[in-house]
């Protein structure tokens, strides 16, 4: 329609809740579908959380907040940087925001311009590349392969650095290989951005507690203190908390950057829920050791899939170290026929393929910028993983 937005042409809509979407109608439709789309998981929200939401409620905390976040949920923040990143911040360093998604999205309008350009690693998220143009911002890719475990080097970091860089997206453990950097892997791409002052660290911390077999997370301005001014670390409560619809994110930074957030903020949604505020000073400061009972959950989803996907014909799955997801290489597939005679010819036509022949939901890798490749969140129960890829491992057998 002609009256519409023509920054919209420039994105489009997130493929993973497509996926999802698709998944819900042909159940609905009385198709057994198993849902491997969403990045989701499926404990609940601890007990404790939920009692200090309905405290909340009933102590009539259901008004507007500061723009960006109550006083007691900016010092469980700065509590939480202190005691498990070594880092330490001031309230007006602290954004609050209705869900990571939104911290991204306040960066990026509050600092691009037309022209500038924002290094985004592949495999990426799928809304990094689409938030970054719909702010008017340029998106320069860094492939990255199976063979690096999908890790970027410093130097292909170094090749796609220019004068209009202003930021860099690093998320680790990521979304959607689970590849997880190491401390000193950090260390070798902080020399990168010490050499070039004007570009801006955006570190995506999300997954900050999904991580496996003793691996040892370390956040951006942690590992590369000469570069902490101007990184921005982002966390949020969705993952490691089982609070996906809880909508809050937060980071920290330079602050007139989280000033500028918030004025983006306050001309946009205003505060986050004020009920979730008070959830999340739950979350940060309450009992801590679910967590790693969790992670060890995850391990063995994981270990499970990358087993099962393994055995399957003409599919490669490397082991990721962190996260709720598996990206493997369908490079084995492609150009083979299905039992209809559709020829496989690329990652989207396999997870189509799955979908409606064999009843399993995925997203295709094209979606994540880097194929022949497919994204499954094993953030579901044992059940539903065997037998998702019992079925895979049926609809591999049956190409020819």
């Amino acid at each position: 329609m002609s009256f519409l937005s023509k920054s919209l042409d420039r994105i489009k809509p997130s493929p993973t809740m497509a996926v999802t979407a698709k998944a819900a109608e042909l159940r609905a439709a009385g198709k057994d579908v198993i849902g491997l789309g969403a990045g989701e998981p499926d404990f609940d929200t601890p007990d404790n959380i939920k009692d200090a939401a309905i405290e909340a409620i009933k102590a009539g905390d259901t008004k507007y907040t500061k723009v960006d976040g109550t006083p007691a949920v900016k010092a469980a923040i700065i509590e939480k940087f202190k005691r498990e990143n070594g880092l330490s911040f001031e309230p007006n360093q602290i954004t609050v925001n209705s869900g990571g998604k939104h911290t991204i999205y306040n960066t990026l309008m509050a600092t691009l311009n037309p022209g500038d350009e924002v290094v985004i690693p592949t495999p990426y998220w799928v809304s990094y590349p689409d938030m970054t143009l719909l702010a008017g911002g340029t998106p320069v890719f860094v492939e990255t392969s199976i063979d690096t475990n999908f890790k970027m080097t410093p130097e292909a970091l170094e090749a796609a650095i220019t004068p209009k860089t202003k930021w860099l997206i690093f998320n680790s453990p990521s979304n959607p290989s689970g590849a997880a950097y190491t401390a000193e892997e950090i260390k070798a791409l902080g020399e990168v951005i010490k050499r070039h002052e004007h570009v801006w660290v955006f570190a995506d911390d999300i997954y900050e507690h999904i991580v496996y077999e003793g691996f040892e997370f370390t956040t951006f301005a942690a590992a590369v203190p000469e570069v902490a001014h101007r990184t921005l670390t982002m966390n949020g409560v969705a993952k490691a908390y089982a609070m996906t619809g809880w909508r809050i994110g937060y980071a920290a930074g330079d602050p007139a950057l989280i000033k500028a957030m918030a004025k983006v903020q306050s001309q946009s949604t205003s505060n986050p829920c004020s009920i979730s505020q008070a959830a999340t000073v739950e979350a940060l400061m309450g009992p801590q050791d679910y967590l790693k009972d969790r992670a060890a959950v995850f391990q063995e989803r994981r270990d499970l899939v990358v087993k099962m996907l393994n055995e399957a014909e003409g599919i490669e799955c490397p082991t990721p170290e962190g996260a709720f997801y598996v990206y493997p290489s369908i490079a084995g597939c492609i150009g083979k026929k299905t039992p209809s005679g559709k020829t496989i010819e690329t990652d989207e036509d396999f997870v189509t393929y799955i979908l409606e022949d064999y009843g399993v939901a995925a997203v295709h890798g094209e979606a994540f910028g880097l194929s022949p490749h497919f994204r499954v969140s094993y953030a579901t129960s044992n059940e539903a993983l065997i037998e998702a890829c019992t079925r895979i491992q049926t609809a591999c057998s049956k190409l020819n």
